[in-house]
């Protein structure tokens, strides 16, 4: 175990619960999560359920698809793969570009006109040319052969792990999961999860094509908290996309806002919207114990004995966050530079939270579940030094009383 400043603490016996690691989508944004595996792969909360979609499904395969004492290993080379320069693009010329000023927005401007390597390509002329249905911008067929070089298939289906990623039925538009413990996974189901549309290509799987799963939620976390049956977990949840921001003033800032805005909107109602169910699941569960014979044989009392539920919850929040504005193309700005800093942030931040370790404070009784945001709270404490640190757990949503 690598040595920190402060060390973790030690993971009581008496800390019995489960294990998982929910992981966002965000194309390039995703070697944050590369990152924050690294940090768990070395503490005593190694998952073992782990869930993505889009580009964390892609890092949940390889997570699942290798042995533990490989993943840090697999994962690393998969983003020094795909941050490659193409071949096509001579070290010069994004050295000249970036000479001019940052060197983002010359490493997207090569994504746009030359795909990344082992990941994707543009559709070459003869396509938009000849080609009878034109769909997609790029083609996918070389992560296919990246996924089958680094994920071991038998391993995932063997069921070591749990996993389960996201992607969505164009058909139907609904969202659909693929997991070990249901279905034979291949690497088509996470090349589904990040078929970003009009980007990439629908996927076929059994006679249905699907598209990325961040186009109706863009994580899995409620999949993994409201599957049955459930199990008590402290659930890792590492979002790409910060809820909070400064006022944008360039029409460059207000294109990354916007993104931000539009991607963290959905994960934060969903876990606000998780937090609220699962607080009633665990009050109906009490209040049933209180509840005379006569009122628990009713239509309505075995309806709410049905809904109610003894597991608790803990639901760690790891968040990419720059002090620095990124652009609208963060998504898709590939450079081997940006992806060293993100996995960085994403190792420091996942080591502070791991050293604070909140979620060993007893649970109240009143709650279900809980969230946890510990590198916020740090930054509120910096930068308001001389006032009461805030607690890094989310105080429970409020209920207003109506008459």
């Amino acid at each position: 175990m690598i040595a920190t400043k402060h060390p973790i603490p030690a993971r009581p016996a008496s800390y019995d619960k489960k294990v998982a690691l929910v992981l966002q989508g965000g194309g390039a944004l995703g070697s944050y999560q590369g990152g924050v595996y690294a940090a768990l792969a070395e503490s005593p909360y190694l998952p073992d359920w782990v869930a993505g979609i889009s580009i964390g499904a892609i890092n949940a395969a390889i997570i699942a698809g290798n042995a533990p004492e490989h993943r840090v290993e697999r994962l690393r080379l998969f983003w020094e793969t795909i941050t490659a320069p193409p071949s096509l693009w001579a070290d010069w010329v994004e050295t000249s570009l970036a000479s001019f000023g940052d060197h983002r927005p010359a490493a997207a401007l090569r994504a746009l006109m030359l795909g990344q390597p082992g990941f994707f390509r543009p559709r070459p002329a003869a396509y938009w040319l000849f080609g009878e249905s034109r769909v997609s911008f790029y083609e996918t067929e070389a992560l296919r052969g990246t996924l089958e070089a680094l994920v071991d298939f038998d391993r995932i289906n063997a069921r070591e792990m749990r996993f389960s990623i996201g992607a969505v039925n164009v058909r139907t538009g609904n969202m659909v999961y693929f997991d070990n413990s249901e279905t034979i996974i291949r690497p088509e189901h996470i090349m589904a999860s990040g078929a970003l549309p009009p980007g990439f290509p629908a996927v076929e799987i059994d006679g249905e094509m699907y598209w990325d799963g961040g186009l109706v939620s863009n994580t899995p976390l409620q999949y993994v908290v409201e599957k049955i049956p459930r199990r008590s977990r402290l659930c890792f949840q590492v979002d790409l996309f910060p809820a909070r921001g400064t006022l944008p003033q360039t029409i460059e800032a207000v294109q990354e806002r916007e993104k931000d805005i539009r991607y963290s909107s959905r994960t934060r109602a969903a876990t606000d919207t998780l937090r609220l169910q699962h607080d009633l699941r665990h009050n109906i569960n009490t209040l049933w114990d209180k509840l005379p014979p006569a009122l628990r044989d009713t239509p309505e009392g075995r309806y709410l004995y049905n809904f109610g539920c003894v597991t608790t919850m803990d639901i760690v929040q790891l968040i990419h966050r720059s002090d620095a504005a990124q652009g609208q193309a963060k998504d898709y700005e590939f450079s081997r530079a940006t992806m060293e800093r993100r996995w960085a942030q994403g190792l420091a931040d996942a080591r502070q939270t791991l050293e604070a370790s909140p979620w060993l404070a007893p649970m109240p009784a009143e709650l279900g579940a809980r969230t946890f945001d510990v590198a916020a709270a740090a930054k509120r404490v910096l930068a308001e030094p001389k006032e009461e640190a805030d607690p890094p757990i989310v105080t429970p949503l409020k209920r207003r009383k109506t008459a």
